[in-house]
């Protein structure tokens, strides 16, 4: 999907340099794939002690390829 949007450009630079990807496009990729990540694994420990949570072994490895996507 093509989308147009503005960014501020020094937060851009410092992400490039800490990152070490080469093109803002995977900059972009990268940073929504760990905000995922990340919301994913807030909202797991949200639950943590409220509900009976039953996952196999190959259930966790899906989640973890999932993730790695």
């Amino acid at each position: 999907m093509r989308s147009t949007i503005e960014i501020d450009d020094s937060l851009v630079e410092e992400a490039l340099k800490l990152t070490q990807v080469k093109t803002k496009k995977e900059l972009i990729h990268l940073s929504l794939r760990e905000l995922i990540r990340q919301k994913r694994r807030e909202q797991l420990r949200s639950m943590l002690g409220k509900t009976d949570i039953e996952w196999t072994l190959a259930d966790l490895r899906e989640l973890r390829r999932d993730e790695q996507q």
